[in-house]
């Protein structure tokens, strides 16, 4: 959405703004993806262990 209103994606005006930070925050919270893809295949490892 960024891309699309360029600019101002960033202006609080249309409120997507707020959609993209949340975005960011939760990929900092969560961790990389990288992280992500090895706590999944882990618990699918698990799962298929019993």
């Amino acid at each position: 959405a960024v891309q699309i209103f360029g600019g101002a994606g960033y202006i609080g005006d249309y409120g997507i703004e707020r959609f993209y930070r949340d975005v960011r925050l939760f990929r900092i919270y969560e961790g990389t993806t990288q992280i992500q893809q090895l706590l999944i295949a882990r618990n699918m490892i698990r799962a298929a262990q019993g």
